[in-house]
């Protein structure tokens, strides 16, 4: 669990006895139980509020980036659509796409 074997549960519960007595010591012990129990229903209740949080960022993030791809993709069509074209291309393509032949 942390590290600690029998010899050294062993050791501990020993130190506890002598120093808690043994009327107390399962009062100390459940006590000790109930504090454990609690500290784990806390940190399990703030690793989940973290979590939802982490989702409900990732999903506007996501939403955020489909956006700005909607926006960008929509003006950079509306710039293709709309750009003017040069007379130079139309000469490039009409001397590439017909040759005569002598």
């Amino acid at each position: 669990m942390f590290g600690i074997g029998i010899p050294e549960l062993i050791l501990i519960i020993i130190i506890a006895l002598l120093v808690v007595g043994p009327g107390k010591l399962p009062d100390l012990a459940r006590s000790l139980g109930k504090g454990l129990a609690e500290f784990r229903r806390a940190a399990d209740d703030v690793k989940g509020t973290l979590k939802e949080t982490l989702e409900v960022d990732e999903v506007k993030k996501d939403m955020d980036e489909i956006k700005n791809s909607l926006l960008y993709a929509e003006k950079g069509n509306g710039k293709d659509h709309n750009k003017p074209s040069s007379s130079s291309e139309g000469k490039e393509n009409s001397s590439r796409s017909f040759t005569p032949s002598t």
